[in-house]
């Protein structure tokens, strides 16, 4: 179903581990060339990187912090440096980095969670804009940006984690901007957002509240990467979904609908 990923060249931040680590592995298997991304290197690299090149793709690691927008360019360049181009760019950085109530939020609490949610993504595309539209015109199909959203993007957030979900929910938004605006460049905008899946950043959780948060899921358990990692190999493929942009795909269990 995949075939055309076969030798795409596919960036995707904050992937040395969870949902990510499961889409670099997911587009390994179909043959692409895929860069993962992490603050620093994960332990037992070089065996996750020869793991994924067994299946005939190519693989590396590329270092950075992507709360920093020079940071975020030299992912980019780092990256069509080593594949000499970008078919697909996956903005998957993002995460709580802490619960504080209203009254708890202070300037430095607002800039990281900022910086991480948004800034990554808002950086890394506009870094990687021109090569995705240099794709677009070689390969006769479009390039695509996924970005990964959240269903606190719909629902607001849990305890703690409003500006989380303030910062999901802008990154919904601001594809339509980029679809509207950028779609003539031959590149496709698409997010994916997932509900409650068993990563680190649940890993806090007691038995207990995984279980009450399960029974409210009618598929009754939290999600895996493998899950989610279909929907990855959906959007990138030009085969696919080559009409599709502008689009939230919820991976939720059935936990959300809107």
């Amino acid at each position: 179903m995949f075939q055309d990923l076969t030798g795409k060249r596919v960036l995707i931040t904050g992937s040395s581990m969870g949902i990510g680590l499961g889409a670099a592995q997911a587009f390994a298997r179909c043959g692409a060339r895929v860069g993962i991304n992490a603050r620093h290197s994960p332990s037992g690299l070089n065996a996750l990187l020869d793991e994924m090149r067994k299946h005939g793709g190519e693989a590396e690691f590329f270092a950075a912090d992507l709360s920093d927008s020079a940071a975020c360019t030299r992912l980019v360049n780092d990256f069509v440096s080593r594949f000499g181009g970008i078919d697909v760019l996956i903005n998957n950085a993002g995460g709580l980095v802490g619960r504080k109530q209203l009254q708890e939020i202070d300037d430095d609490f607002y800039k990281a969670v900022g910086d991480l949610n948004m800034r990554s993504a808002l950086m890394c595309t506009q870094a990687a804009l021109p090569h995705l539209k240099a794709s677009a015109a070689a390969r006769k199909e479009t390039a695509a940006v996924i970005s990964v959203g959240s269903i606190a993007g719909h629902t607001g957030g849990g305890p703690g984690a409003s500006l989380y979900g303030a910062a999901k929910a802008w990154l919904h938004n601001i594809h339509k901007n980029w679809v509207d605006y950028h779609t003539a460049d031959g590149i496709r905008f698409n997010i994916i957002s997932p509900g409650v899946f068993d990563t680190a950043f649940h890993a806090d959780k007691s038995e207990e509240v995984r279980q009450r948060i399960s029974a409210g899921i009618p598929l009754g358990r939290f999600g895996q990467p493998e899950d989610i990692a279909p929907a990855f190999l959906f959007f990138a493929s030009h085969a696919c979904s080559g009409y599709i942009t502008g689009q939230i795909l919820d991976v939720n269990g059935g936990q959300f609908m809107p």
